[in-house]
């Protein structure tokens, strides 16, 4: 009997409606995003040989979607647009409607093969929520304040005192919430614990790894490193040499990682004496800074895998 060929499957994910096609076999269709076709998806799909199912993250349109998807127990994973966008353009799919996404997005799924990973848990989800919203209303807080330092009018002033006042208040709260939410859980306050453990990590980076890089512990140096951003990516041709830079990963997650950084080496910790030999040797202050991030999520994530504090480790 002739084994049926492995199906490799790409949705774009819409407010309305999903795109959805299946490779080898091109067959595309779309069906309405509501709770009853989500089912119906997850059911027609659980009944096929499906190797891997590729999503883009949408800004949580794609939730909903993977939820129903990961609960039949299909292989998922979520990928930056920016990844499907340069496969696009390598291929020269200039063109751009939603069935020829899902067209795109199953074509990277064939050919590039990213790990499926396990959707994080629905308390981790809302988790994330808290944190992202605080980075919002964070950055409301830093343009409101922008416009009040160049308003000349006093009443515009005024008004704009009473925005940033709100926001500070939804702020505090959020924080307060953020901070029940880890009392609340016995594994994440442990967690939080071993994080803050580390020079240099405080409440706002150990909630962002919480929310945001749930892999960390899970894998390896390399990996996790990859994952944020903050392995240097080779750029070389022939005999030249090119720079190695960083680029791509978890933004988030990356920029609370260099204000670590910038507090562990203004300490007297071992990250400091790690940055002072890099520059040192020659090193731009730059460069040795993203190797001290790159060497603190190493750190942590060794921490979270053997659930060894920082200070046992120095002891």
């Amino acid at each position: 009997m002739d084994e049926q060929p492995t199906i490799f499957v790409g949705i774009d994910v819409s407010k309305d409606r999903l795109d959805v096609h299946l490779r080898p076999s091109d067959e595309a269709f779309h069906v309405p995003r509501n709770t009853k076709e989500l089912d119906a998806l997850a059911r027609r799909l659980s009944g096929l040989p499906v190797a891997l199912i590729v999503l883009e993250a949408t800004g949580g349109f794609e939730a909903s979607v993977a939820a129903a998807l990961a609960a039949v127990g299909l292989p998922l994973c979520i990928v930056n647009p920016r990844q499907i966008r340069d496969f696009a353009r390598a291929m020269g799919r200039l063109a751009k409607t939603d069935t020829l996404d899902a067209e795109v997005i199953a074509l990277f799924a064939e050919r590039i093969r990213p790990p499926a990973r396990p959707l994080p848990e629905p308390e981790r989800r809302h988790f994330a929520e808290f944190v992202s919203r605080r980075r919002q209303i964070i950055g409301m807080i830093c343009m409101e304040t922008n416009r009040r330092d160049q308003a000349v009018d006093k009443q515009l002033t005024r008004r704009l005192d009473r925005h940033i006042g709100f926001l500070e208040k939804e702020l505090a709260e959020l924080d307060s919430d953020i901070g029940q939410a880890i009392k609340a859980s016995p594994v994440w306050c442990e967690t939080e614990a071993l994080l803050k453990s580390v020079p240099g990590i405080g409440d706002v980076t150990a909630r962002t790894l919480l929310a945001q890089l749930p892999e960390l512990g899970t894998i390896g140096r390399h990996q996790i490193a990859a994952l944020v951003g903050i392995a240097p990516i080779n750029r070389d041709s022939g005999l030249m040499r090119g720079r190695r830079s960083i680029a791509g990963g978890r933004t988030s997650v990356r920029g609370v990682l260099y204000m670590a950084a910038l507090t562990a080496i203004r300490r007297g910790s071992p990250f400091r004496s790690f940055y002072e030999q890099l520059t040192q040797r020659g090193r731009p202050k730059k460069v040795a800074l993203v190797a001290v991030m790159r060497k603190l999520l190493v750190t942590l994530n060794a921490i979270v895998r053997d659930r060894t504090p920082w200070r046992s480790i120095t002891a």
